[in-house]
């Protein structure tokens, strides 16, 4: 018999879910920053053997949205909880449960799928913390499985994959063996730009990126592929801090970008980069739809 189906990873904000996500398949399926909101779109990655298929859904982090562009996200997060045949709720075992993971237990209680306690970065906590965390996040919801884990070390990650092929129902294999994501080529190049924004910019700056490629094409008679990418920002001050002096800033984001991108599409890249201001992107829908933030 094999099994398969969709697993939802949901939490607040920088819990680790796109680490946990990567660790999982074992390719970085989505980007990973020690800012918060990092994950802005829904990011599938699938891991399949001989027996079964499990697609992951790393979601958005659920939050108090404060524009248009955090409606989307969480809209995102919350239509997906429901959709998934297991749930994983992951929280941050350095803090206590606060009113966000309260937030999203609540929610939890609307569904009828399985849903696991995941407590990552046990890494940084002692063995009593930990325990406490997993006593206190047991008391607000009866979850049909629990884990402490490090998704940065990989540290039980082998028992949570046993778990949810056991509440796997029989399917089919939804995506060819050799897949990981769905995502469109596109879409992972200008991740890979934004992770490298979020790296070398601070304050509000990060918040305010997009990344769109305007294009990616094989150049004629050559192993290369030439990418224009443009770097969207809210205002003019951001722009002058995303280019730097003499273009310093701009240039160490193109280089840093571009030998991951190489790596992911297996050729040599030309990479452009421009960045325009595109006044309070975040809260113009029409914006946010040509930036494929959109609900359909």
């Amino acid at each position: 018999m094999y099994r398969s189906g969709f697993v939802s990873i949901i939490g607040r904000p920088n819990v680790g879910k796109s680490t946990f996500l990567n660790t999982m398949v074992g390719f970085k399926a989505a980007i990973i920053s020690d800012k918060p909101q990092t994950t802005r779109n829904l990011i599938r990655a699938v891991l399949t053997t001989d027996s079964y298929q499990v697609i992951f859904v790393d979601t958005p982090g659920i939050h108090k949205p404060k524009h248009q562009l955090g409606n989307f996200m969480v809209k995102s997060a919350r239509n997906t909880i429901g959709d998934g045949d297991i749930v994983l709720f992951m929280a941050d075992a350095c803090e206590k449960p606060g009113k966000g993971d309260l937030f999203i237990i609540d929610l939890l209680r609307e569904i009828d799928a399985p849903v696991f306690l995941v407590l990552n970065k046990t890494d940084l906590v002692t063995p009593e913390v930990k325990e406490e965390r997993m006593q206190a996040y047991g008391e607000l919801y009866p979850f049909h499985a629990s884990f402490a884990i490090s998704a940065l070390y990989a540290e039980n990650i082998a028992e949570i994959v046993s778990e949810i092929v056991n509440y796997l129902p029989e399917g089919p294999q939804y995506y060819p063996p050799e897949m990981v994501t769905d995502n469109p080529e596109y879409f992972t190049v200008s991740e890979i730009i934004r992770e490298k924004v979020l790296e070398l910019t601070r304050e509000e700056v990060p918040f305010s990126v997009a990344v769109d490629i305007e294009d990616m094409s094989f150049r004629e008679n050559k192993d290369l592929i030439d990418i224009m990418a443009v770097i969207y920002v809210e205002r003019p001050s951001q722009k002058s801090i995303l280019i730097g002096k003499g273009g310093k800033m701009l240039r160490e984001v193109g280089s840093r970008s571009r030998p991951e991108i190489e790596e992911f599409l297996g050729s040599q890249v030309y990479l452009d980069l421009w960045v325009k201001v595109n006044q309070d992107w975040r809260n113009r829908q029409r914006v946010l739809n040509s930036l494929g933030y959109r609900d359909d």
